[in-house]
């Protein structure tokens, strides 16, 4: 029987500061909450979500079909995330488009819709305001706070900014920082949507338009950059669309139709997401991403950096994922280690590129599921 998921809300009427500069007020985070938080609040798990992700993190919405969380395989009873032990929650970050308030929502110091007027928020801003919401529910310390790709920056930097409210840190194929080429793959996201004559400089809210062009192509190329080379070739490989032609060659010889299956594939991931997504939110996270880098602070020292870390972590990486290498994750093994701290790596040999993170892999879910046994086990450990 599925998980039943019920979304919840919250609003901070104080001023959150951010580290632009700027602050925002009067906003309200979107989160979930699954299983049951122990008498003395210690079995908590925070679920930090990746670009387009949300709080809906495991369980079905009640009388809805297709409506799984997005980790879903990870969390509930009897995952590897169990629920019947652990206490799970899932928020929805500031600037978002699925609750939380975002640049679609009214900013209430003009009384408009934010637009382009929303603040920019970083990944430190976003674990400030969860660990607001934290303190809302009563929880001054985290038994694990984990996540996938953006969700594990989050995770990392919860172990820097509140050290002491943290007992592991789960990294799932994420990396310190973003290198070159993937800035470089957000920035052109980016052009496609604020070239598109409907975005209108981020105010197209107030035209009753959607940039859904710039949003199409946005998708399509980090769709590209989320599956690895022998994935796109097992499932399409140089497969057409209508290969009955005219000639000999099954080419229809055309430089606008779609012919190629991944052309195919691409453009629906394309449309999808342009019903659905906020190109605001986009253009925010993606930003986030890149301004993600704790080293920055100490002259490009991870080592010095994480020095601030003191809990145990588990980080996991997948052989195909190039846009978030193993390698990245090895810096974050050594730097940690060059503190002495508490760290099990696992490299997991999968073909399915960065998307692994989410997909059922025997192997990968093993290692979550013996770290959080043992988690589970120490827990009832310290309770007895």
């Amino acid at each position: 029987m599925s998980l039943i998921a019920t979304p919840e809300s919250m609003t901070f009427s104080a001023a959150l500061p951010l580290q632009s500069g700027a602050s925002i007020r009067d906003y309200s985070l979107s989160y979930e909450t699954y299983g049951q938080l122990n008498a003395d609040k210690s079995n908590a798990v925070l679920v930090c979500h990746a670009l387009n992700a949300s709080h809906h993190v495991a369980g079905v919405y009640a009388g809805q079909d297709k409506s799984e969380g997005w980790w879903d395989n990870m969390i509930g009873p009897g995952k590897p995330v169990d629920t019947d032990r652990f206490f799970v929650i899932g928020v929805n970050n500031l600037g978002s488009c699925f609750g939380s308030t975002g640049p679609m929502h009214i900013n209430p110091d003009t009384g408009l819709v934010y637009g382009a007027d929303f603040p920019v928020v970083t990944v430190e801003d976003w674990v400030t305001a969860q660990a607001r919401l934290m303190d809302a529910l009563g929880i001054a310390q985290l038994a694990a706070v984990m996540g996938g790709s953006l969700g594990g920056m989050q995770a990392l930097s919860w172990t820097l900014q509140y050290p002491e409210r943290v007992k592991h840190a789960v990294v799932v194929a994420s990396a310190p920082n973003l290198n070159a080429e993937n800035i470089a793959f957000n920035e052109v996201a980016r052009r496609a949507i604020v070239t598109d004559p409907d975005f209108h400089a981020g105010h197209f809210y107030q035209h009753g338009v959607i940039p859904k062009r710039g949003l199409r192509i946005a998708r399509m190329i980090g769709h590209i950059t989320y599956l690895s080379d022998d994935v796109m070739n097992t499932k399409f490989g140089r497969q057409l669309r209508d290969a009955v032609t005219s000639n000999d060659t099954g080419y229809k010889y055309t430089t606008q139709d779609v012919e190629f299956q991944i052309e195919s594939y691409l453009r629906h991931q394309g449309d999808k997401f342009s019903d659905y997504f906020d190109a605001n939110t986009y253009l925010l996270i993606t930003r986030a991403l890149d301004y993600f880098d704790p080293a920055r602070a100490f002259g490009g020292d991870l080592s010095a950096a994480l020095a601030r870390a003191t809990c145990p972590f588990l980080l996991i990486s997948f052989s195909t994922d190039w846009r978030f290498s193993p390698a990245r994750s090895r810096e974050l093994v050594k730097a940690l280690l060059d503190n002495h701290r508490d760290v099990s790596y696992a490299e997991i040999d999968a073909p399915h590129g960065h998307d692994a993170f989410l997909l059922e892999d025997a192997r990968y879910l093993g290692v979550v599921r013996s770290y959080f046994d043992n988690m589970a086990q120490r827990l009832n450990q310290e309770a007895a």
